[in-house]
């Protein structure tokens, strides 16, 4: 693979970040050549782009539809206050650029669904999900495990956060871990920002281990955060046999 070289300016914004044992030039040359579609740049996603911005990724594909409200402002850092009721994707969009000029950014104003999903996991090397709702969510995990693409699967719910690295063919995928719609799900549910902003910006250190080869991801592991006690727990998981998207039956 022929690597994009660093301009002078790039070298010098990322200059401490090359000096990370393991990362190195070539780690930031890697970054730079690589695209993230992150479905759902609200609380959650929206830290995930903006550190993925920060470190220097080159292409960014954004998914998220809708006009924001006053109710997203509490986590939404991307927003702002005198765009409520104006379409969310046209201020994320200005805030990254206005932070990192040299991003290339493909702005979806839509919620990923089945009818999409395929076209825009086609267009990255990784997948971040970080959407509320299971539709959402599932047609992403359908979409990155047929394409053999890795996702990085990022969740929260009031004091609770989950991450983990779905690596389709070795991992457990999302189906794996719900196979059916939680009964109990709602569009709306407990949030507080900051859990949501810590969420996200452990998926966005997964996304750069996964592009970069530093460290070892959280493939077949599932940390769970409880941020109340601040407990952390590291989750064993394994492959459903009879998984619908990634089991036996679903790979013949």
């Amino acid at each position: 693979m022929n690597l994009p070289e660093l301009t002078p300016e790039e070298r010098a914004v990322y200059e401490w970040q090359m000096s990370v044992p393991g990362f190195g030039e070539e780690g930031q040359r890697k970054l730079k050549a690589a695209a993230v579609l992150i479905s759902r740049v609200g609380g959650l996603g929206g830290a995930v782009a903006y550190q993925l911005a920060a470190a220097g990724v080159g292409r960014l594909v954004l998914a998220h539809g809708g006009s924001l409200k006053a109710s997203d402002l509490n986590r939404h850092l991307l927003q702002r206050h005198d765009r409520i009721g104006q379409p969310r994707m046209e201020t994320i969009v200005g805030r990254l650029r206005e932070f990192n000029p040299r991003l290339e950014i493909v702005a979806i104003r839509e919620n990923v669904s089945e009818s999409n999903a395929d076209r825009l996991v086609s267009q990255a090397d990784v997948v971040v999900d970080a959407a509320p709702l299971f539709e959402e969510r599932y047609a992403m995990n359908r979409a990155a495990v047929a394409a053999g693409k890795p996702m990085v699967e990022c969740a929260m719910y009031s004091l609770e956060a989950h991450v983990t690295t779905i690596l389709p063919g070795r991992t457990p995928c999302l189906r794996c871990f719900y196979p059916e719609n939680p009964p109990h799900w709602k569009r709306e549910f407990p949030v507080i920002g900051a859990v949501s902003g810590a969420a996200g910006c452990l998926g966005a250190v997964e996304v750069i281990k996964l592009l970069t080869g530093l460290g070892e991801p959280l493939a077949g592991v599932l940390l769970v955060m409880d941020l109340e006690k601040m407990e952390f727990r590291r989750l064993r998981t394994a492959r459903r046999l009879d998984c619908a998207v990634c089991g036996k039956a679903a790979v013949d």
